[in-house]
């Protein structure tokens, strides 16, 4: 007798919405219904999956396909959040899961939250605690008792060493190194790259090898 899967959606359908389409269905946990997106047609086809409404709609929509679940596939930490709340607001009720690629090297020893991204060779290691609406995104590296704070990323093939602290918002760009012990504080993005040495101030961006100062940003500011 066949399992019955969990019904979930993906709110968005750009890039990092298709990354998230493999992933469910490497874990094959759930069963995908389509997207959410009020960006595009209703029918509009992303590798094989409908856009089934917008998030206007999301009340209705649950109740005619039947799902309480899924995951915002966008990629920008700001843009993520308003979208959370937008959903927290329409559906209390509705539940983030988090999607995990399979190949993904995550300890047992991890403390994590909801709505979380963990794509294909990313590594996870003991002690270390995931928030609510991280990604950790393809290669990436965060190492034993670190902790990402909410709606904060890790580029593809970035790597943070132990007892680190990634801010809320905050970008670790692809390629880029943080050095053991080191704070990433609020609203930072860290260039593509860079290699980070010292601390930094919230609400700034950083490039270079060793990281340095480039300019401050406000909360909001695209990067992607």
């Amino acid at each position: 007798m066949a399992v019955l899967k969990p019904k979930v959606v993906i709110f968005g359908s750009s890039g990092h919405a298709k990354v998230i389409v493999d992933i469910i269905e490497s874990e094959s946990k759930f069963e995908l219904l389509g997207f959410i997106d009020k960006f595009k047609s209703v029918g509009e086809e992303v590798l094989g999956y409908k856009v089934i409404g917008d998030e206007e709609s999301l009340p209705d929509l649950m109740l005619k396909f039947g799902f309480n679940q899924g995951v915002v596939g966008i990629g920008d930490n700001f843009i993520r959040s308003k979208v959370v709340k937008a959903i927290q607001e329409l559906a209390p009720n509705f539940q983030f899961i988090n999607c995990i690629h399979k190949s993904a090297k995550v300890s047992n020893h991890l403390t994590i939250g909801m709505g979380n991204v963990v794509m294909p060779g990313a590594t996870i290691n003991a002690s270390s605690v995931i928030s609510n609406h991280c990604i950790l995104n393809t290669n990436s590296s965060l190492d034993h008792d670190c902790i990402m704070s909410n709606f904060s990323s890790l580029g593809p093939n970035s790597a943070v060493g132990g007892n680190c602290n990634i801010g809320e918002f905050s970008k670790i760009g692809i390629g880029a190194s943080v050095f053991h012990g080191i704070r990433v504080d609020r609203n930072c993005i860290i260039g593509g790259g860079s290699l980070v040495n010292k601390h930094t101030e919230p609400d700034s961006v950083y490039y270079g090898v060793p990281a340095r100062f480039i300019t401050t940003r406000e909360l909001g500011d695209r990067y992607l």
